[in-house]
């Protein structure tokens, strides 16, 4: 078993990550700042899932704050040996980003260099990074290979990425660090993030609210379940070498109107529609090629989509009483 080091464990898919490793028989070693980009209460629900299991122990730290990077790393090298960090803290978020990009540039690029001299510091072997499917724009050929250009960058937050993928390939070429860039492709399920569109959808829908779509509705996107994206996480812990960037996507994308409707039938109640303009840093669709993630992970997604939006609606049912409030 190995030690491993997860940053965003209280994201999204940190948490789920560090669940599975744990349940795996993993020593996991949690990092958060827990900011309230989005509701905090979301980051301590999940964090209070994995509280008090063997074998894992949380920190609080920041990891755009040079200088508490270098004093966790410091204290860290006193505990014991770190295996292999898992960078999966990031500001995410395409619309925000056009607004804020200071604050992805910080968390985003800042923050992986920062990881980066961890790891040579602390003689880490293993890097794995989280990236993102925005990284792909309107020209790319469908369905997105790793191989397609990256170049342009539609907003801050895709172009924060790049960097942190390209500054992670020079630790790879200067260091010789194995890095694994995993590409997310709209992951979504229990717990998800209250910007995006699911989450928001089945609040919206449960609660009588209005629902509001950028754009008529037939953009298409590769709905990922988290578990399945943690399970792919896993697997590139040991599975790839040198520099790899792998797509972990479903293969098989939803257009949102139909989501909408899914969910409508989940909840039993009709949605209220409102169309608003496309932003112009979102994509038509989306749509991963996911035959590397096959071939070197041995992984492809397990969850249905119908069952995985289930997933979410009766997590909301059984934590509607906080989570109705969530500024979404």
């Amino acid at each position: 078993m190995s030690t491993i080091l997860v940053t965003g464990a209280c994201g999204f898919i940190g948490w789920k990550v560090c669940e599975k490793l744990l349940a795996g028989g993993d020593t996991v070693v949690g990092v958060d700042n827990l900011d309230d980009a989005y509701d905090v209460r979301l980051k301590q629900w999940r964090l209070a899932q994995l509280q008090g299991r063997p074998g894992f122990a949380f920190h609080r730290v920041d990891i755009s704050d040079r200088d508490g990077v270098r004093s966790f790393g410091q204290s860290s090298r006193k505990s014991g040996r770190v295996d292999v960090v898992v960078n999966l803290a990031a500001r995410a978020g395409v619309r925000r980003s056009v607004t804020d990009p200071w604050v992805y540039v910080a968390a985003n690029v800042n923050g992986t260099v920062n990881l980066l001299e961890l790891c040579r510091e602390l003689d880490v072997g293993s890097f794995v990074l989280a990236s993102t499917s925005s990284l792909y724009g309107e020209d790319t050929p469908a369905p997105f290979r790793e191989d397609a250009d990256t170049s342009r960058p539609l907003s801050p937050y895709a172009a924060s990425k790049k960097a942190a993928e390209a500054m992670a390939y020079s630790y790879h070429s200067l260091h010789g660090l194995d890095v694994t860039v995993l590409r997310f492709f709209t992951v979504y399920g229990p717990a998800g993030r209250p910007d995006m569109s699911l989450f928001r959808f089945v609040q919206w829908i449960s609660e009588g609210r209005e629902v509001v779509v950028f754009g008529d509705g037939t953009q298409r996107r590769d709905f990922t379940y988290v578990g399945d994206v943690a399970n792919g996480v896993r697997a590139a812990l040991t599975a790839a070498r040198g520099y790899e960037i792998i797509n972990l996507g479903s293969d098989k994308p939803i257009v949102l109107n139909d989501a909408i409707r899914l969910i409508e039938q989940l909840v039993g109640r009709e949605a209220a529609v409102r169309h608003e303009p496309r932003h112009p840093a979102d994509v038509e669709a989306t749509w991963a090629d996911i035959s590397k993630a096959r071939r070197l992970l041995g992984w492809q997604p397990e969850t249905d989509f119908a069952a995985g939006v289930g997933e979410l609606v009766d997590w909301y049912r059984r934590n509607r009483d906080w989570a109705r409030d969530i500024v979404t």
